[in-house]
C-alpha cells in the first residue's frame, strides 16, 4: 500500500473500520430473522396478536437498517460519501438498530411497559442516521 493509500485509509474511519460494520451489520440482519421466525412461528397468533406486531415491526426496521449499514460501509468505503457524516450516520444506524427493535422485542415478551417510551429513542437515532447519509451524500467530491 503506498503512503497516500494508507493516508486515505487513516483518514476515512469507515473504510479502516469496514469488516467491522458488515459484521455488526450482518449480526444485526441475523437477529432480524430470529425475532420475524419467532414471530411467525413460536407466538399464537389469535392470542398474542400485539406480540407478533411488535416482533415483525422491530424485525422489519433492524432488517432495513441493517441494510442501511452495509451501504453506508461500502458507499463510504469507495470514497462515495463523506466521511464525518456518514460515520456519525453508521453510529445511529446502529444505535437506532439496539434501542428501538430490543425496546419492541422486549414489550413481545412481556417485559415492563416502559419499554414502549424507549423506542421513539432508537427512532430518532434512525432519522438521524438517515438525515446525516443525505448530507454525507451531498456535495461529495474527489479530492
Amino acid at each position: 500500500m503506498t503512503q497516500s493509500e494508507n493516508r486515505t485509509q487513516g483518514d476515512n474511519p469507515i473504510r479502516a473500520a469496514a469488516g467491522g460494520w458488515i459484521a455488526i451489520a450482518a449480526i444485526s440482519g441475523g437477529i432480524s430473522v430470529i425475532a420475524g421466525a419467532f414471530a411467525a412461528h413460536g407466538l399464537d397468533a389469535a392470542m398474542q396478536s400485539a406480540e407478533i406486531g411488535w416482533l415483525h415491526t422491530g424485525s422489519l426496521y433492524e432488517a432495513l437498517h441493517a441494510l442501511a449499514m452495509l451501504a453506508v460501509a461500502s458507499l463510504a468505503a469507495g470514497g462515495l460519501l463523506r466521511v464525518r457524516p456518514a460515520y456519525i450516520a453508521q453510529w445511529s444506524f446502529m444505535a437506532g438498530s439496539i434501542v428501538f427493535p430490543s425496546a419492541l422485542y422486549g414489550l413481545a415478551l412481556h417485559g415492563p411497559r416502559w419499554l414502549g417510551a424507549i423506542a421513539p429513542i432508537g427512532g430518532l437515532a434512525f432519522i438521524a442516521g438517515w438525515a446525516l447519509l443525505a448530507w454525507a451524500a451531498v456535495g461529495q467530491h474527489k479530492a
